[in-house]
């Protein structure tokens, strides 16, 4: 639903300043240029995110008051509007890769006396160097080289793991790798994209989990879960086995789980309260399976690995999770 900001002053300053994610806008329709006619559809594309959690970032980068900061995803540019209360323009610079967003949130922030470096630009590519941290408010995956290449020696990156709450803090060595940890602090951002949206979802293929009968058919080992809603449990099946795409309904006691994948994978869990369910599941992988393993896994182990672990970054980006014997390369 789009809000009209102007036409009530009060509650918009009160939207403005509360400590909430506001979307700003949804595929490539921006919240400034919707009318009340418009029905956008796809996922969020650029949002104000919650200022506590620009906080919670900025903490872990540990930001001394001669740094230079990068800031991947500048979105609306509150943000930069924090950082630049924090430290001098000339120490922020910030990247979008949507130019009407750049172009906005420099406006804004010039209208209020501030004027950091924003930038177009796909942050997957090319970035200006020279950074003490790289602060990232969008989730990657991998680690970029060009984030690795523009932080000096001794540098920061704070960024998360694209599809998980999981945050990466690592600090760059003079070889030029960096190495750190996994927060036990949880985020959760929007993936990089290359353009104005995110290519198309798995839309037929969860209605295919959603209707047809399973190439294989069995009772589920645990009860339903809402795969989403569990981050820890969301975040370790996404960096084992990256790329699902899940839906949950509730009716009743009724529970229905479907997950689908790119690759022609697809599942559907149907049970009711605590009781097991009846599985159905097609294609080359049996998703479910995989999350049912991960459950076993936790309750083997008494917590899952992912949370806490070392971080090990090379030069080229190519990232290691690593705690005890459980091992993940992104």
């Amino acid at each position: 639903m789009l809000r009209d900001g102007p036409s009530d002053a009060s509650r918009w300053l009160d939207a403005a300043y509360s400590d909430t994610t506001l979307v700003t806008s949804v595929g490539a329709l921006h919240a400034d240029l919707a009318t009340e006619d418009d029905r956008p559809r796809g996922l969020p594309t650029s949002s104000s995110t919650l200022p506590s959690l620009n906080i919670q970032m900025f903490q872990h980068a540990k930001i001394g008051d001669a740094d230079n900061v990068l800031h991947i995803g500048t979105g609306p540019g509150v943000a930069d509007c924090m950082l630049a209360h924090r430290l001098s323009d000339k120490q922020i610079t910030s990247i979008d890769v949507d130019p009407y967003l750049v172009e906005a949130a420099r406006t804004r922030l010039h209208e209020i006396g501030l004027n950091p470096t924003i930038l177009a630009a796909d942050a997957t590519g090319e970035l200006p160097g020279g950074g003490d941290a790289l602060i990232a408010t969008v989730g990657v995956r991998p680690v970029p080289e060009s984030w690795i290449a523009a932080l000096r020696p001794g540098g920061r990156l704070v960024a998360t793991i694209a599809g998980t709450s999981l945050i990466i803090t690592a600090t760059k060595d003079e070889s030029g790798r960096a190495a750190g940890r996994i927060s036990w602090d949880r985020a959760g951002f929007m993936r990089t994209r290359h353009g104005a949206d995110y290519p198309p979802q798995l839309a037929s293929l969860l209605a295919t989990a959603r209707e047809q009968d399973g190439e294989e058919i069995t009772i589920g080992r645990y009860p339903v879960v809402h795969v989403t809603d569990a981050w820890d449990l969301a975040s370790m099946l996404e960096v084992t086995a990256p790329g699902i795409e899940h839906e949950f309904t509730e009716k009743g006691a009724q529970r229905i789980a479907l997950m689908a994948h790119a690759d022609g994978s697809w599942a559907r869990a149907v049970g009711r309260g605590k009781k097991n369910p009846e599985v159905h599941q097609g294609g080359p992988r049996r998703l479910w399976d995989l999350l049912d393993d991960i459950r076993l896994d936790w309750l083997s182990r008494g917590e899952l690995p992912v949370r806490g672990t070392r971080v090990f970054i090379r030069q080229d980006g190519t990232t290691f999770l690593a705690r005890g014997d459980w091992r993940v390369k992104l």
